[in-house]
């Protein structure tokens, strides 16, 4: 994960702000979860966020850049650039989660666990289009992200922890079998 050093635009410290109140609101994960997707419905940043030269790479590969860690850990800003054909694993998180789609379309696949836990169950697909805003917590926030279109797609991406400490929000990887 790239840490940017040119400091952000300008309307992320609104945002930071925002976060900040819906996180000391001291509520449960999920309804952090919907009151931080709510302040970044609030302050959705310009699809300019991120420079042009972050947003190259190869085709089928993402960038994450780390954009802000709140001093007490209590949540991390990512933004993440995802070249045509980038694709995720399927994953759970280690905390909640709320993700806007800055630019582009950011494909999201949704999935529950057998019972037995030896496979995957599709429980949807969600084309998050610009300006969309998704939030979510554990248990039951199985998922993988991926751009199928032909255009570079931008999404900012709140974790209710310290990412530069634990460097990852994914808790478990999934490669079981999918059934529909």
């Amino acid at each position: 994960m790239n840490t940017l050093t040119a400091r952000p635009a300008a309307d992320l410290d609104e945002l930071v702000t925002a976060v900040r109140g819906a996180v000391a609101r001291n509520a449960g994960w999920r309804e952090t979860a919907a009151h931080v997707g709510d302040a970044l419905r609030d302050h959705l940043p310009s699809p300019g966020l991120l420079p042009a030269d972050l947003l190259d790479g190869e085709r089928g590969t993402s960038r994450s850049h780390l954009l802000h860690v709140e001093p007490d850990g209590s949540f991390s800003m990512v933004a993440i650039a995802w070249r045509p054909g980038a694709l995720t694993r399927v994953h759970d998180h280690v905390t909640w989660c709320v993700f806007g789609v800055l630019t582009g379309v950011e494909h999201e696949d949704l999935y529950t666990l057998s019972d037995d836990g030896t496979a995957l169950i599709e429980a949807g697909h969600n084309p998050n289009t610009t300006g969309e805003v998704s939030a979510f917590a554990p248990p039951g926030d199985i998922h993988r992200i991926r751009n199928i279109g032909d255009e570079t797609a931008v999404s900012l991406h709140i974790y209710g922890t310290d990412l530069s400490r634990i460097g990852s929000s994914a808790r478990r990887f999934y490669d079981l079998p999918v059934q529909s």
